[in-house]
């Protein structure tokens, strides 16, 4: 499947293909640039592809070349990781630096939108698993229900940001990949700060009360408003795992949206 980029885009394989559930990835170089040439397979990656290519670079990986269902980007060669800084004491600056990276995303440009996935229509497997499971997905799908009724701040959503998803480019600074291609509120975009299972710490209530103010601080949100996001993210995360069938991946997200739920009374 890579091959006719190859010839293509004149490329140059420079490492071992890797393979998600949505897309095939292949280092490659471009130029002699290191690059990663991607292959999307669903909706959601193409959008994200069109999306890289919108954004330009700003705040995001530079795009060499891109198609419907191929994008070249630039490939980050930092050795600096959110995730690894967020484990290691230095939770409070890998927020800030999502926070900054986010905003740079979410500045208006002066062209036209790309093709988007509407932000209701990414949450609609949350409502089917709150009847089906009830309990605390009922109170998110509530609260999801609200905030999609009222959107405020619409913007071009990365719709997937996490410690993992921005990089260290050096010289180019921290920048994101692998977008969805979504549009809607910009809180959003800021929910799976608090929620990214990758951390050990996210169910501990005690980082919630501490990031919530830097985030909201930083991106400009009003606490509740957040908080109330955190709630709406964690339900479709979990709804997307109980679909799966991965009862014990569910338990992460539903931890948090208790916590942030717990907060929102205490608000």
């Amino acid at each position: 499947m890579f091959e006719s980029y190859l010839d293509r885009w004149r490329l140059t394989v420079d490492g071992d293909a890797i393979t998600t559930h949505s897309s095939h990835l292949m280092p490659v170089l471009s130029d002699g640039r290191p690059a990663m040439l991607k292959i999307a397979h669903d909706e959601a990656e193409r959008a994200g592809g069109a999306v890289m290519q919108w954004w330009d670079g700003v705040g995001a990986a530079k795009v060499y070349a891109c198609d419907a269902d191929a994008v070249l980007l630039e490939r980050a060669g930092g050795r600096r990781s959110l995730l690894a800084m967020a484990m290691h004491g230095e939770d409070d600056e890998a927020s800030r630096i999502i926070c900054d990276t986010v905003s740079k995303l979410h500045a208006p440009r002066n062209k036209s939108l790309p093709d988007l996935i509407p932000l209701r229509r990414w949450f609609r497997e949350l409502a089917p698993a709150a009847r089906a499971y009830g309990g605390t997905l009922r109170d998110c799908c509530a609260i999801a229900e609200a905030l999609l009724a009222d959107p405020r701040d619409p913007v071009v959503l990365h719709g997937d940001i996490h410690h993992s998803n921005i990089l260290d480019f050096e010289r180019h600074g921290w920048l994101a990949i692998d977008p969805k291609g979504l549009y809607g509120e910009r809180g959003f975009d800021y929910a799976n700060t608090f929620a990214n299972e990758d951390l050990s710490t996210v169910t501990d209530p005690r980082r919630l009360q501490r990031q919530l103010p830097i985030v909201s601080r930083n991106a400009g949100i009003e606490p509740r408003r957040l908080l109330q996001w955190i709630v709406a993210y964690s339900g479709l995360s979990a709804a997307w795992f109980l679909d799966d069938g991965s009862l014990k991946a569910a338990e992460s997200p539903l931890a948090v949206a208790r916590i942030a739920l717990a907060e929102l009374e205490r608000a």
